[in-house]
């Protein structure tokens, strides 16, 4: 027999104390950078599979995790190591949530539900027995990653759930506080104060008599001393107190000490130069240069896009892009589910991504749209595309050797050679914030430079005085140095019209042929340009509506949100009449997307009757032209 984890280091003592814990433990695990989580956690749902007379089912294990990358790392992990665990159900918050109010509740449109009002109504849906009234039952045992980023409604969701099978459910939860960097979702300074370690003291309080804490303390990650640079500040920052004074005083100490460290290593410079260039576009391992904000990842990702180095721009947690294979599948049948063989047969003719699982995207798309002996329901799948919630493993990023992210979206993640933004003194940050948060911008700091396997480096900060953040819309927009100049927009998930495929709405193409063109010609990283059909307004809070070009070809057109935006953007007052660009230039493909639409529509236009598409999804930061030049102001 095989022997799955032959390829995987030996478990350290701390790891098998971990993996022994019997099903019914409730086990906080304290969890430094690099120390092996991931792989101790397939081992421990393996074990809580594997024993005879104790052994759980798939469906009686409940796995919850803060973000998809971390979802789709521990997926990786049971895929290609785990006996017994493959069929266990990994999933972030967010999803989960929105699965159980679907389940509970299918009446109601969920969709047009903010995430964090879904996590509030799943709170509201736990404490009346949702969770056991399921297709899975109560679970018997829950694994919990990332639980330092639990704060405000997560928290409270989670709490809930623990709290209503407090007599009958085991536990494995796993955090590390120094890397605790998501209280900023926290809106009012005190509050989120408050927060840091939380759940912690929460899970010590609610279980004081059989709370069983372990601690992870080897770090596997670093394989240099430069890579090692900050990981002896770990333990202080886990032990930073939450009271607002103390954490303020300490915080800023372990930020200076941090950033002294850092600037200690060897610097790239200023990125515009030859040779900083030339570094990041020939590395040919896995790289990332790491931002405090995504203001300073958009120009730095500008600069690279400018100068053809190839990379991608990490998206945000909550953008949830269905690959395009999925549009694949669906064109390619009349039926109304499908079968594992077919679904093999499906996938391979449909772009899937090299070395892809296609058993484990099975099982994954069983999980949400089971249907009956053995098939797939593919209407389930379909609603799953427009109501937002499938599967958070098969979101897969498009491979890339070079990524620009800020820290927060880089959380989990590791790379073999980090270069980080310099970043600024805490005078430097209290001359243009009213409130800063040095706790905060110490872990932010600590979790960039454990993010290297081999080698750390620093680089000069971006000059990002234009970019400007429009609180209302959620998105920057290059601005001047006149209040009321507009240059140009950031991009957003769904800037592109999804209700109708390209070619039958906007302008006028043969739409099988435009997806056959977008399967095989459009890729990521590929510029595209928006191109303004006419001059009248959608409506009085709309711009015109805007034709997305791709190597000189009309591919889709944008949203209405992004027609609204763009309005409230350029709307700099009641008075103000607005110019309203020729063109929009700078804008890249993010990855190709499924999206759901009209299921007539598609069937009219020869796509099947499943109304799912191809559109691209933009990435980046779009600059206003007019006349040939770049549109500044709309002056008066």
């Amino acid at each position: 027999m095989i022997d799955p984890y032959a390829d995987s280091p030996p478990l350290t003592a701390e790891q098998q104390t971990v993996v022994d814990q019997p099903w019914d433990a409730r086990v906080l695990v304290t969890a430094g950078a690099g120390s092996g989580k991931t792989h101790t956690l397939v081992r421990r749902l393996d074990a809580l599979m594997s024993r005879d007379e104790d052994a759980l089912e798939a469906r009686e294990i409940l796995v919850l995790s803060f973000s998809r990358a971390a979802v789709r790392e521990l997926k990786d992990r049971i895929s290609r190591h785990a006996e017994q665990a493959r069929r266990v159900r990994a999933q972030t918050f967010d999803s989960w949530a929105y699965a159980l109010l679907t389940s509970a509740y299918p009446e109601e449109d969920w969709s047009r539900y903010s995430f964090e009002e879904r996590i509030r109504q799943a709170e509201d849906a736990i404490t009346k027995g949702a969770v056991e009234a399921g297709e899975q039952g109560a679970p018997a045992h829950v694994v919990i990653d990332e639980v330092q980023d639990l704060v405000g409604d997560r928290r409270n969701m989670v709490e809930a759930l623990l709290d209503r099978f407090q007599d009958s459910c085991g536990f494995t939860v796993v955090g590390d506080p120094a890397q605790a960097i998501y209280g900023f979702q926290v809106s009012d300074p005190d509050a989120r104060a408050a927060e840091t370690n939380y759940f912690f003291d929460w899970l010590r309080a609610s279980y004081p008599d059989d709370l069983i804490e372990l601690h992870l303390s080897r770090n596997f990650r670093a394989e240099s001393a430069e890579a090692s640079t900050a990981l002896s500040l770990g333990e202080t920052l886990q032990g930073l107190p939450s009271e607002t004074d103390q954490a303020a005083a300490e915080g800023e100490r372990v930020h200076g000490e941090l950033r002294s460290r850092l600037q200690g290593l060897p610097s790239f410079g200023v990125l515009t130069s030859e040779f900083t260039l030339d570094s990041l576009r020939d590395f040919p391992d896995s790289c990332a240069v790491l931002c405090r904000d995504n203001r300073q990842a958009l120009v730095i990702a500008e600069v690279l896009h400018k100068h053809g180095v190839p990379h991608r721009l990490q998206r945000s947690a909550q953008d949830r892009p269905v690959p395009a294979w999925v549009a694949g599948v669906l064109r390619r049948t009349g039926s109304a589910t499908l079968g594992e063989e077919r679904f093999h047969e499906l996938v391979v003719q449909s772009s899937v991504p090299a070395g892809a699982d296609v058993d484990r995207m099975w099982r994954s798309l069983r999980a949400v749209a089971r249907g009956g002996r053995g098939q797939l329901d593919l209407g389930r799948i379909r609603r799953s595309v427009a109501e937002g919630w499938f599967p958070d493993d098969l979101s897969l990023a498009e491979p890339a050797s070079l990524v620009v992210s800020t820290v927060h979206r880089a959380k989990g993640l590791e790379f073999d050679r980090v270069v980080v933004v310099e970043p600024p003194t805490m005078g430097e940050l209290r001359k243009h914030h009213t409130h800063v948060d040095p706790a905060a911008e110490a872990r932010a700091l600590y979790v960039a430079m454990t993010r290297p396997r081999y080698d750390l480096y620093r680089i000069d900060a971006p000059d990002t005085a234009q970019l400007r953040f429009h609180r209302a819309l959620n998105r920057w927009y290059v601005g001047g140095w006149k209040s009321y100049e507009r240059r140009g927009i950031e991009a957003a998930g769904r800037d592109v019209c999804g209700e109708h495929p390209p070619g039958t709405d906007g302008f006028h193409d043969d739409p099988v042929e435009l997806q056959d063109y977008l399967a095989t010609h459009v890729r990521t990283g590929d510029s595209l340009v928006l191109r303004r059909l006419h001059d009248l307004p959608m409506a009085v809070d709309q711009s015109p509506p805007y034709a997305v070009v791709h190597e000189d070809r009309q591919v889709a057109v944008v949203s209405e949100r992004f027609r609204r935006d763009l309005h409230a953007s350029l709307k700099v007052s009641r008075t103000w009449e607005i110019r309203w660009p020729d063109e929009v230039h700078g804008f890249r493909v993010d990855t190709m997307e499924t999206v759901a639409g009209s299921p007539a529509s598609g069937a009219r236009a020869g796509l099947g009757d499943h109304g799912v598409w191809l559109v691209p999804r933009l990435s980046g930061l779009g600059r206003y032209k007019s006349s040939g030049k770049v549109q500044g102001n709309n002056s008066r």
